[in-house]
């Protein structure tokens, strides 16, 4: 079990920006991801993808942040982060970190408790 931890969210103007963190515990070096990055929920909508890290060379984007948002990792803190820029008031949701690791056939898929963005007119 990998306990996930986002931090980083509040509430902000339309066109300002946040970065979140979504921090992992030392369990996560036991293995090798496959995806971790952030979904999002509003109310009334589905959770929807929004910026992942795969084994693919450029990170996956949703259309609806590419060019605004942009995930990356830090291998060293166990951490991946989301840096969200021109925010707009459509982006407000609780925003949820997500890993899904392998270690050989033994895989899991670990979520965090989410963090609330908001994004004013």
């Amino acid at each position: 079990q990998v306990q996930l931890v986002e931090s980083g969210g509040g509430l902000v103007q339309s066109g300002g920006s946040l970065r979140l963190s979504c921090e992992a515990d030392r369990r996560v070096s036991q293995y090798n991801f496959v995806h971790w990055g952030w979904y999002r929920q509003a109310p009334g909508n589905q959770r929807e993808r929004v910026a992942v890290i795969t084994s693919a060379v450029t990170p996956n984007y949703a259309d609806f942040v590419k060019d605004r948002f942009t995930v990356s990792r830090d291998n060293a803190k166990n951490t991946v982060y989301l840096q969200m820029n021109r925010l707009k008031p459509d982006d407000t949701a609780v925003y949820f970190c997500n890993l899904r690791g392998c270690s050989g056939s033994v895989c899991g898929n670990w979520w965090g408790q989410g963090t609330q963005v908001t994004v004013s007119s």
